[in-house]
């Protein structure tokens, strides 16, 4: 491929009758970034001389996930039972624990929780399967009795999943894309399981290790298209499929910025987008923001831009902030009185 279509993503009551709705949700465009790998140029045009299969994509609204309607932002908590995750490591290391702060998410606004029992952040060492198991299934058990949403179970093996959706998971979050665990893929398939596709160069113990790319917008892009490919190949749809750009996963700040800020190129997938750069650690160096528990603000400054191209799912440590600063965004270009068209 070397031509790609980004909607220039808008909201608000100045919407020109001729205006495109991206996925079928709150942002709108009428003009389009043209990206050229050839020649490495991008060039606007109008959103009606797209290409129709990318038109198609991008504006087809997306099929509802576990009960969840993506004509509205949501918000997936982060349930981490780890003991070296890097913001919240040992926190919940009980089941106890794990469903208390399960509670108070979905009490905030959380309407899906993403459970994990392996760390991967930057240095993190690959946890065996039986360890893995051993501190999610009692919490997936726990949780998905209390909390009334889907839960999904952040994992790269196969193994894992079987047990976490034995135990009442409904999605399978992959920060590997799938690449880790050839079985995993398939075992998604055979129970017709909704699934995420997260981008990441190199394990988590070797990811940042001077990590480089053509383009990252369009790697990413193209790496995530092939996953998808491959996993409708085998038998999954498209309309079960998330994607996942994979903020901090084999990537420097820049190639993290250039990605926030080009999100919007990947509704041309034809999948939901998750955006997971809660607390990460560009936040805290940019804005010099130290422990990972003090960036609640820059992390809600990332779901906000987010929100703005349309990004559908946010994985958020701090629910209660990113609600509100949604809520706020969303009263002030979605429910202001007097919406009109203009020619």
């Amino acid at each position: 491929m070397t031509r790609y279509y980004r909607p220039i993503a808008r909201q608000g009551r100045l919407r020109p009758e001729s205006a495109l709705t991206i996925a079928g949700g709150w942002s709108w465009f009428t003009d389009v970034a043209c990206h050229d790998r050839e020649t490495g140029q991008v060039s606007m045009m109008d959103a009606h001389s797209v290409p129709t299969d990318w038109l198609d994509r991008i504006c087809a609204p997306r099929a509802p996930i576990s009960g969840l309607d993506f004509s509205q932002p949501h918000l997936m908590g982060i349930l981490n039972v780890t003991p070296d995750s890097f913001s919240d490591g040992g926190v919940h290391r009980s089941a106890a624990l794990a469903l208390n702060h399960a509670r108070e998410m979905v009490e905030a606004g959380a309407t899906i929780i993403d459970i994990g029992g392996e760390s991967t952040r930057p240095g993190a060492r690959t946890v065996p399967p039986e360890a893995e198991i051993a501190r999610i299934e009692p919490v997936v058990r726990a949780v998905v009795h209390e909390c009334g949403v889907p839960l999904s179970i952040d994992t790269r093996k196969a193994a894992v999943a079987e047990i976490a959706v034995g135990a009442g998971a409904a999605i399978v979050n992959d920060v590997s894309g799938f690449t880790y665990d050839p079985m995993l893929a398939h075992y998604c398939q055979r129970e017709n399981l909704p699934v995420c596709i997260m981008h990441a160069r190199g394990d988590p113990e070797t990811m940042q290790d001077d990590p480089r790319y053509d383009d990252v917008l369009l790697d990413v892009y193209d790496f995530l298209a092939a996953q998808i490919a491959m996993l409708e190949e085998i038998g999954l749809s498209r309309s079960q499929i998330i994607v996942d750009p994979g903020i901090g996963f084999g990537k420097k700040i820049e190639h993290n910025l250039a990605i926030l800020d080009g999100l919007s190129l990947y509704h041309g997938l034809g999948c939901p987008i998750l955006l997971g750069a809660s607390r990460k650690g560009f936040i805290g160096r940019i804005a010099n923001a130290y422990p990972a528990a003090a960036r609640a603000p820059g992390s809600c400054a990332v779901a906000l831009s987010g929100a703005m191209q349309g990004v559908q799912i946010f994985r958020v440590h701090d629910v209660a902030d990113t609600a509100q600063s949604l809520a706020i965004w969303k009263a002030i270009h979605w429910d202001a009185p007097g919406e009109y068209n203009v020619s």
